[in-house]
């Protein structure tokens, strides 16, 4: 198989090429990112560093870190297929862990305003296992999750009537299908072993358990993949008319299966990925569909979701499960984290067989100082098509954006990168061609000690 780097199939006109940084730099989903963290020593007490934090509006998220094949692009935590009693084991785990969290966060009163299982593919548990995550959930963390927006990812193999009808019944709002292309050829040059027939009949399933949002997600720039195709797989989602559609460009990360192909990325690569961005980008918005952000597309008519007292900016996360992530306003930290499957395998055996006592302490994280607090809230403010609210930044830091980011915000403007209409309206906005860089603009707003851990980071 050819890498995708290799073989753009879109070639778009030389005016079209890319103008400074290149685009694809890195999807910033969460900052600092996993690889700026380091093992914390001496390991503090999650009891001290819960105390005198905000309760009232966390974000509970649980990790499941098994699939039945890994796509060539996937650098998740998660490993492939689980030895008899494994996903048991890790759900009595996962059952010790929430316990101590909870007697960590004290006796004060705690509000979960929105709540997610994520991988891997939760859905790899068996619909049985599926009821005991959901109990361990309310039982043990308090959460509501019928009260409360629920979201799940799923993979097509695994979307089963059974596994959907136990998620339906407990709650869950919005289900997150991986579905990536429609077209088969596609699926294999991702390394990613599907049949549409396959995928059709699970969206049918998710349909039919009437859960209220169905999200699918697709990628542009596979090896072989034209703009008719890329048509063919848009138009193959929107025939279901899915509440979300996630558009994701491809990345071909280290110690992925298309990684150790040797791929790199090219500027015609780029070019072959912004042409498809934009081609999608306009085909749904035609259809009804309101950008988001970069990579988000949500029905106009969609049933609304979220929490309205939750802000991801700035309030607190309880991770549970041995690749989740936690955010106080002091301290992100979560376990060890790696891409090769060995190491994956060791470190999920290892976090299976812990006491209770071991999860009352963050192992690895990384300190959140006042500069890398403004960093994460102008990042993932930005990267949202809405923009970000001034007042409410000068309110939270005491100075606006450009005080603090003053050679960011300028390097941006002069890119054209930020919406020059937005000030008069009270926000700092992208423009429709920021949105579009949102994976070059985001790293530059990184600081240089979190660049610094990140390129000393070794990876396993």
């Amino acid at each position: 198989m050819n890498a995708p780097a290799t073989a753009p199939a879109v070639t778009p006109a030389a005016d079209e090429a890319p103008a400074g940084p290149r685009p694809y730099s890195q999807y910033v989903y969460a900052y600092p990112h996993k690889t700026a963290y380091r093992r914390l020593d001496p390991r503090p007490a999650l009891r001290d560093l819960w105390a005198g934090e905000p309760k009232d509006a966390l974000s509970l998220y649980l990790h499941i870190p098994f699939c039945e094949v890994r796509c060539g692009f996937c650098n998740l935590f998660t490993r492939i297929g689980a030895p008899e009693g494994l996903t048991g084991a890790y759900l009595d785990a996962l059952d010790r862990q929430a316990t101590a969290v909870r007697e960590a966060l004290g006796d004060e009163p705690v509000r979960f305003a929105t709540a997610a299982f994520g991988g891997g593919t939760p859905t790899f548990l068996t619909a049985a296992e599926l009821e005991r995550l959901c109990d361990i959930a309310e039982r043990r963390t308090g959460a509501d999750l019928r009260a409360v927006p629920l979201s799940v990812e799923a993979s097509p193999a695994t979307a089963t009537a059974d596994r959907l009808a136990v998620l339906a019944e407990r709650g869950a709002t919005r289900l997150s299908l991986g579905v990536q292309s429609f077209v088969d050829s596609e699926a294999r040059a991702a390394v990613r072993p599907q049949r549409r027939a396959d995928v059709e009949a699970a969206l049918g399933r998710i349909r039919e358990a009437r859960i209220p949002v169905l999200n699918i997600d697709l990628i542009y720039g596979i090896d072989g993949q034209t703009e008719r195709t890329w048509r063919e797989s848009l138009d193959a989602a929107l025939a279901w008319h899915p509440e979300e559609i996630y558009l994701y460009p491809l990345y071909v990360r280290p110690l992925t299966g298309l990684g150790r192909l040797g791929a790199d990325a090219d500027a015609a690569w780029d070019r072959q990925r912004l042409a498809l961005y934009r081609l999608g980008r306009d085909h749904l918005r035609e259809r009804g569909y309101e950008q988001r952000s970069m990579r988000m597309f949500r029905r106009a008519d969609a049933p609304a979701t979220g929490d309205e007292d939750y802000a991801c900016q700035t309030d607190g996360m309880i991770g549970l499960g041995c690749g989740a992530r936690s955010y106080t306003r002091a301290l992100h930290y979560s376990f060890d984290y790696a891409v090769d499957m060995r190491e994956i395998r060791a470190i999920v055996d290892d976090w299976t067989t812990r006491p209770a006592e071991d999860f009352g302490y963050a192992e690895y994280g990384r300190a959140i100082d006042a500069d890398e607090a403004r960093r994460r809230h102008l990042l993932q403010s930005m990267l949202q098509a809405d923009g970000m609210d001034r007042a409410d930044y000068r309110a939270r830091f005491g100075a606006g954006p450009e005080e603090h980011f003053p050679g960011e915000l300028a390097r941006f403007a002069a890119r054209g990168w930020l919406d020059a209409s937005a000030p008069a309206a009270g926000l700092l906005r992208l423009s429709e061609e920021g949105l579009a860089h949102s994976d070059a603009l985001g790293p530059e707003l990184f600081s240089p000690a979190v660049r610094a851990a990140m390129a000393a980071y070794d990876l396993k």
